[in-house]
Formats: structure tokens, sequence, C-alpha cells
């Protein structure tokens, strides 16, 4: 019954319906490893790894035949010309270099990933970089008009990051430029041109600037897929990544429209995207993501596969002390560390070396069997455990079309958090914990969100704090417990100041809510 239950409740997950029957039949499906770039995306904007836990990592994915880790260093590169920009847990050039060179003697080209457009919060945040904003309120894009200052920073910035990466090629960003045509004289450019000129001219300069250094600009697709136009203002030579996590090919316009213009082409599914975060992965839609797109972007043409593994969505929340200065900026929904994600890891390694689309149930049957030591009872009892009821909760309601209540998710997350309990892995212990931190840091946020649903109900009123408090009390005492058991796990690859955000921010809003309901002081 309670494998029934869960499965009952997972009949609702995600499942994408694709055009890719069609394409393949219109072109035959190129052999197995015909991806020159079998690559891997390390987003650094937060969850930053220690020097020697990239090595070991590097190490990990060269055994599996990955020859490209694209670096997203964010503020973790540390600019000697723009020293506002490192953060504090910035590498020293010294470690970048060293990184460089162990990777190369692995066999893998390492990509510097250089933000040059859009999610550039972390830069414009600063006085000193105002003029470039597209917005004064939204710091998050460069204003394409102002062209001169923007050669003059990313010159500076890509140099730096080109000296210490003898890759050829270089990748400049350039996802999601939401502002396009915000601030009034871009606006008036789009009036006048269109959004694919306003687009295509300012990411030409970008491109320009990495071809004068003799390298080869790599960008994301998606805005160029969804203003071809813009293609027109680009150098040949360019490489697109086409992202795409789960959804149809052309959510952001016709891959086509790329190679018919002469662009090479680099896919990309995620290992972590939204909406997961410190409570929730949704397994199954990145399996399907693998099992799926890996074969349409061969039926495509793709020279390359990079897999994407996001710490954060990259957007921030702005900390103000005032109207117009700024304290810090907040990253936006926080994920489980990329520790905890060697099943997905391994699943994408075996689809972009596979003949045929990966089968999930094999992969995880095999898998388990390798790296656990279970049999194949125990193996379905782990999948369907992993994958049942990924559902959000937002504004007190589980984000289903139904009438799925807080209860019923709790009583289900519940049982997946006893099914990890007793399942008992033969060897790598410390791995298969990782499940059952997350099952267990699940089951108590969803019993915390049950417990604020009932005190956002209609009728609860003064009399009924009493009942709650001691509820509120047991979650925020095994919340901290669970805290140390994550630390415990994490702390050779991450920093500890890191970790220690991340238990913060997990437990805050039990404390709040206990604190207003108990008036402490």
């Amino acid at each position: 019954m309670i494998f029934r239950l869960i499965r009952l409740y997972s009949l609702a997950m995600l499942f994408m319906v694709t055009s890719v029957t069609v394409l393949m039949a219109q072109g035959s499906t190129k052999h197995a490893d015909d991806f020159k770039i079998k690559g891997f995306h390390l987003d650094l904007r937060i969850q930053v790894m220690k020097l020697e836990a990239l090595k070991e990592f590097a190490l990990q994915l060269s055994k599996s035949g990955i020859n490209t880790l694209i670096m997203e260093y964010e503020a973790t590169f540390p600019f000697e010309k723009h020293p506002l920009i490192p953060n504090r847990y910035a590498y020293t050039k010294a470690e970048i270099a060293d990184l460089v060179r162990y990777c190369s003697g692995l066999g893998i080209d390492v990509i510097p990933l250089q933000q040059s457009f859009g999610h550039v919060e972390y830069i414009l945040r600063f006085p000193k970089y105002a003029k470039l904003r597209e917005s004064n309120t939204d710091y998050s894009q460069v204003n394409p008009i102002q062209e001169a200052l923007a050669k003059e920073l990313f010159t500076d910035l890509f140099h730096e990051m080109a000296a210490l990466h003898p890759s050829k090629y270089f990748h400049i960003g350039c996802d999601e430029t939401r502002l396009l045509g915000h601030s009034p004289k871009s606006k008036a450019k789009v009036e006048k041109y269109g959004v694919g000129k306003l687009y295509g001219d300012y990411v030409k300069l970008m491109c320009d600037i990495v071809l004068d250094m003799g390298k080869i600009p790599v960008l994301w697709a998606d805005i160029a897929l969804k203003y071809p136009e813009s293609l027109a203002s680009l150098p040949k030579g360019v490489v697109f990544v086409d992202w795409n996590y789960g959804w149809e090919l052309n959510r952001f316009g016709d891959p086509r429209k790329l190679t018919e213009a002469g662009f090479e082409i680099w896919g990309a599914p995620s290992l972590r995207s939204s909406p997961d975060n410190y409570n929730l992965t949704t397994w199954e839609k990145h399996f399907t993501n693998i099992k799926d797109f890996v074969p349409q972007a061969r039926a495509l043409g793709y020279t390359g596969m990079v897999m994407t593994s996001w710490s954060t969505s990259g957007v921030y929340s702005y900390v103000r002390e005032s109207g117009s200065d700024m304290v810090d900026l907040y990253a936006v929904r926080r994920v489980y560390p990329l520790s905890g994600f060697n099943l997905l890891l391994e699943a994408y390694l075996k689809a972009i070396h596979a003949k045929e689309p990966l089968d999930i149930g094999q992969f995880v049957e095999d898998y388990t069997k390798e790296k656990y030591g279970f049999n194949k009872e125990q193996s379905n009892r782990f999948f369907t455990a992993l994958t049942a009821v990924p559902y959000e909760i937002g504004q007190g309601k589980v984000r289903r079309k139904d009438n799925f209540s807080i209860k019923q998710l709790l009583d289900s997350v519940q049982i997946v958090e006893q099914v990890f309990d007793n399942l008992k892995p033969l060897k790598n212990e410390k791995e298969f914990e990782h499940y059952r931190l997350m099952a267990k840091t699940r089951a108590l946020y969803v019993e915390y969100q049950y417990i604020e649903h009932l005190a956002n109900a209609p009728d609860f009123t003064a009399s009924q704090i009493s009942s709650l408090l001691p509820r509120l009390e047991q979650i925020i005492a095994k919340t901290k417990s669970l805290n140390e058991q994550y630390t415990a796990l994490n702390e050779k690859v991450f920093y500890a100041s890191e970790l220690a955000i991340d238990n913060e921010l997990r437990i805050i809003k039990m404390n709040l809510l206990y604190d207003r309901l108990s008036r402490r002081r």
C-alpha cells in the first residue's frame, strides 16, 4: 500500500512531448560517440568548491570521458584591475592556474565564462559601474548603448581570464537579457531598428573582443533564438549553447535557424534547475531531460553537449539600507550541493556515450546494484521514493492542478523518509546519506509548511498557539540536527561559512514563526 500511495501521488509528473520523432525522421542519427565537446558547466555563484574538491571532481569527470569544463566563476575570479568584483571566496590566480594545468593533464579543456550582458548584478551593484546599468532599480543588465564603457570593462575582464585559460573558447554568457529596451536610449533603438538589432550589435561588440584575443566566442542561445534577426550582426564562428531543461525544442525559437546561418551549436540539459531548491529536487524531470534531449541534439547535428548544474537561479534579491544604497545581494533559490548528485551525473555521462536514449529504469537498477549493492526490488523502492511527489508549496498551497493538500503531501514525504531510512546500502554509505538527508530535510520543511498553513487558517486564534508551539520547537530542534549532518557531509567540498549560510536560511522561517507566536524577545 505504501508504494501504491507514493506512485498514485506521482501520477502528475512532468512529461514533455517534443518533435524529436519528426526531426529524426528528417535525418539519420549519427554514431553514438559523435559529440566532440563532452562537457560540464560548473556554476560558482554560490556553493564555491575548494580547490582540492575541484580537482577531485575534474578527475571524476575525466574518468567518464568528459573533455570540457566550463567555469562560471562570477565573483570568484581574482580580477586585479577591478578588485571590487571578487568576493570572499575568490580563488587566487595561482590556484586557477593550478586547476587549469591539472585539468589539462587529464585531457579536460577549461573554458572560462564571464557574463557580459545580463546576470551581472555582482558587478553593477557598485557605484563605480553605475553608468553601465540598463536600469537604476534592477542592476542585472548592461545598457547595450554604453558601448565604449562596456568595451573598456569587458576587455579588461576577458583578458585577465584568458591569460589563465589557454582554451581556444571563451564563453560570454548573454542569456536572459530581460531588460532589452528598458532605458530611454535602448528603447529608442528598439523602436527604430527592433530588439534583435539592439541585442545583436552589443553581442557583436563582446564577440569582437574575444576574436581579437584569438579565441572563439561561446554564448547561450536563448535570446538569439527568440530574435533570429540578431544573427545578421554576429560574426561567423560563434558557438551557441542551446539550453533545454525539459521543454519543447522551439521554446525560445527554431534551433535550425542557427545551423542554417552557419553557426555551431552545443546542447545543454540540466542536473539542477528550477524549481529545485533546498527542499525539493525534481529527479524524474532531470532523468527525462537527459533521456530526451541528448538524442534530440544528435538528430539536430549539435557538435557538443554540456551538462549545466545551477547552484541558484541567477536572480538576486537586493538587501537595501535606503532607496539608493544596497547592503548586499541575496541569491534567490539555493539548491542542495553538487556532492549529492552523482546519480544524475552518471546518467548524463552514460547518455552522451550511448547509441540509444537512456533507459532510466535499467540505468538506476545497474547504478544502485554497483554503488549500493541493491537487488532489483530495493532499486525499485529507491527510485519510487526518489521521484515521489515532487511538488512545490507556494502561499500555503501545493502547486498541483487538483486539490492535493499540504497534509497529503506531508504524509507522502514522511513515507519517503521511512523508505530511505529502511534501505541499507552495503557500500558507499556516505554517498547514500545524501539521499537520506534530502528526504529528511524535505519532510521537516513540509511539516513546517503544514504548521504555517494551520496558523494562516481563517479561524486561527491566539488560543490555538499553545498547540502549535511544541510542534514548532520539535521541528526546529530536528532541523538543527540535520544542519549538523549537512555540514559534516559537505565540509570537505565547500567552505564552512557558506554551509553556515545554507543552514541559517534553511531554519530562518521556522525561527521567525516561533518568535512571532511565542512573543519571544
